[in-house]
């Protein structure tokens, strides 16, 4: 049976919170979907069927389903759609299969607490993720409210921006929003000892302090990436960045990765932003992976292998970054093909045999040909003299462009 599932939203005083609308849809269900703590609040009803979440999950819902009396309604905390079971829903049925009924969500609720209005702070979900998906959103002034996997998370939310320099960053706990046993707890991240800390609740964060955070993309500075030399510097970063044109959902391949520092720029750009990292190294795969933890993209994905071999079997790019390795052969033809129409290829080079190579390219499919000459002062005896970095030859293109 292909059911149809209303997502009913309950907020933390549960039942005794729910509208009438909502009790009714409840009343109704001849099967009641929810997390034990959920099921076990709604009072009983004679003839429905109630069951926990199968595990794992997403894997097992269809069937269950499948298998399930109609009408089918689902119990949720707060707003479904945030950091919710309603997206699953969604994602696995699809929109037409699918009705929401939210309650406040947490967010909202933390908002006014704190009097905060929505256009002032930032919703950053570490539900089940890595919490170093915080760090891009970090910026002095800013207001972050952390959706928190459990107990543990404020802690590790402190030591990290600790970490980083943010120690002045203000921290508070509301716990339990909209319960009888609602709780407000503060402190800075530097001096953050608490230990008692709702399992429910909302972490909201004032950032203080002049750490590394959020920048836009090609600002960061050399020395904030671990690297052995082998890097696109800082200003050629930035003209890279430029022309690959990061995008909300669009993919990098960042080919001949060295350190990562383009294909974590990119991610930066925008949290749903993603990177494939090609690197043959073994020990530059590492800083790859460090790099991207450091600066809070995490979810880089990193190849271990050398192109063209290695873009064998991965996901169409939007856009591809050659920071060296462009005269291997088949390299520069795969990363064509691979892109579709309106794709971008970014290619950098420094020695002759490349220039010829990218003079070839130029010729044959168009783009910008430039060459980048950077010089940076420095002590020449009592005096400052310019210092000249190795010109570095850059070939741009969209695909479609002739």
């Amino acid at each position: 049976m292909d059911a149809h599932v209303t997502v009913v939203g309950v907020g933390a005083d549960g039942w005794a919170g729910l509208p009438e609308a909502s009790r009714g849809l409840v009343r109704a269900a001849r099967t009641l979907l929810g997390g034990a703590r959920h099921l076990a609040d709604v009072p009983p009803v004679d003839g429905q069927e109630r069951l926990p979440w199968p595990s794992p999950l997403r894997e097992n819902l269809p069937g269950l389903l499948a298998s399930a009396g109609a009408p089918v309604v689902v119990l949720a905390s707060g707003d479904p759609l945030v950091s919710g079971i309603g997206t699953t829903l969604l994602e696995v049925l699809g929109p037409d299969r699918v009705t929401i009924v939210p309650a406040v969500s947490s967010p909202a609720l933390a908002r006014a607490r704190l009097g905060w209005p929505a256009e002032s702070a930032t919703v950053v979900s570490l539900v089940g993720r890595d919490v170093r998906l915080v760090v891009p959103a970090l910026a002095a002034g800013r207001r972050l409210l952390v959706l928190s996997s459990d107990e543990t998370t404020p802690g590790l939310v402190a030591a990290l921006l600790t970490g980083l320099g943010w120690g002045d960053s203000r921290l508070t706990v509301l716990g339990d929003l909209g319960a009888a046993s609602e709780s407000r707890t503060s402190g800075t991240a530097a001096t953050w000892d608490v230990e008692d800390v709702p399992r429910l609740h909302v972490l909201a964060v004032e950032v203080a302090g002049s750490g590394l955070g959020w920048t836009s993309g090609g600002v960061l500075p050399d020395d904030a990436f671990e690297h052995a030399g082998q890097i696109t510097k800082r200003d050629l970063r930035a003209s890279a960045l430029a022309r690959l044109a990061p995008a909300p959902g669009q993919l990098l391949w960042d080919v001949g990765a060295g350190s990562g520092s383009v294909g974590v720029e990119w991610m930066r750009a925008h949290p749903t932003a993603r990177t494939v990292a090609i690197e043959p190294r073994a020990d530059r795969v590492a800083l790859v992976r460090a790099n991207a933890e450091r600066h809070g993209v995490p979810g880089l994905t990193v190849v271990e292998g050398a192109a063209p071999d290695a873009l064998a079997g991965l996901e169409r790019p939007d856009a591809v970054f050659v920071g060296g390795g462009a005269t291997v052969p088949g390299v520069l033809d795969a990363c064509w093909d691979a892109l579709g129409p309106g794709g971008r290829l970014v290619v950098h080079g420094v020695t002759a045999e490349t220039d010829a190579v990218l003079l070839d390219r130029y010729r044959r499919h168009g783009g910008e040909l430039v060459r980048l000459s950077v010089e940076r002062a420095e002590p020449l005896g009592s005096f400052t003299g310019w210092t000249p970095a190795r010109a570095v030859s850059q070939w741009s293109v969209t695909k479609g462009e002739s």
